[in-house]
């Protein structure tokens, strides 16, 4: 068993180090995956996006019930002790808000007080060969719950999709519900056709992902057509390109899905130029909306 790191975390108010931090055993995120996180990335200890994901987890919260147990500067403050307590310069932030600690009863009950965690790690980036070459991806069932737009530590069915690629070398799953695209297991998917960079659209099917936003930004720079509509698996199979995003994939191509080369002519198996222009705007974004 791997032994766990002694860097600071925040816990209900507290700064400790991670091998330390314990909770209640009747904590409802323990037994019930009761509770919600956000997961986002510092580079050169600088927060990106930081607005959009606090503007998220306040989304989930709300559909959850839960209360906010932080106005966004208080959340801001802990944060940056957390970037400023850790060695690694790149990092990414996590935070979860559990509804908090009561016997054992599936009923929402009120007035709790939330249980409150956060942790900061070295952010692990796709490497320099995956961003050259691609990566490849398996294709599954979306076997999930139906509310998959809150972003929930009940992360079980995408725990098991993400164990269906990586019992084949892949980095992802990419699934689809009654035939149609939602997501991956921890990334959204994007098919570029034609010059044109499309998504699922909006729905409990799958979550909004901070980058759908950031990509729609993106494209409008680089003067790449964007639109967001339901994609067939045979509109994801006859893909010019195939594109990941995520906090820490950022925006990454896909050259193999299900053993089989993606793209056509020349560019088959090959990240493609829509990629490539993504791809350096989102590192120009990086560099100017960091905060």
């Amino acid at each position: 068993m791997p032994s766990l790191p002694d860097t600071l975390c925040h816990l209900n108010g507290q700064t400790l180090p991670l091998c330390d931090a314990r909770i209640s055993v009747l904590d409802r995120g323990f037994l019930f995956g009761d509770g919600v996180y956000e997961a986002f990335p510092a580079y050169g200890r600088r927060l990106f996006r930081f607005d959009d994901h606090m503007a998220r987890l306040e989304r989930s919260l709300s559909k959850l019930r839960i209360v906010n147990p932080h106005p966004r500067e208080a959340w801001l403050a802990l944060v940056r002790e957390l970037v400023a307590a850790h060695p690694a310069d790149d990092q990414m932030l996590y935070l979860q808000v559990t509804r908090g600690v009561a016997p054992r009863d599936h009923v929402m009950l009120e007035g709790l007080a939330p249980t409150v965690f956060a942790m900061s790690n070295p952010l692990k980036q796709p490497s320099a060969e995956q961003r050259h070459q691609g990566v490849a991806c398996t294709t599954a069932r979306d076997f999930r719950w139906e509310r998959c737009d809150i972003k929930s530590t009940s992360l079980l069915g995408n725990v098991m999709a993400r164990q269906m690629s990586a019992d084949h070398g892949a980095v992802e799953t990419v699934l689809f519900r009654d035939g149609w695209l939602t997501e991956a297991s921890s990334s959204n998917v994007w098919v570029v056709h034609e010059g044109a960079l499309l998504g699922p659209p909006k729905s409990e099917h799958l979550l909004e992902g901070v980058r759908v936003g950031l990509l729609a930004e993106l494209c409008e720079e680089c003067g790449i057509a964007y639109n967001l509509r339901p994609l067939a698996e045979a509109d994801v199979f006859a893909a010019d390109e195939l594109l990941l995003s995520s906090a820490s994939k950022e925006v990454l191509p896909v050259t193999r899905l299900d053993g089989e080369l993606v793209g056509h002519g020349a560019l088959r198996g090959k990240p493609g130029p829509v990629y490539a222009r993504l791809y350096e705007a989102y590192q120009r974004a990086k560099r100017e909306q960091s905060i």
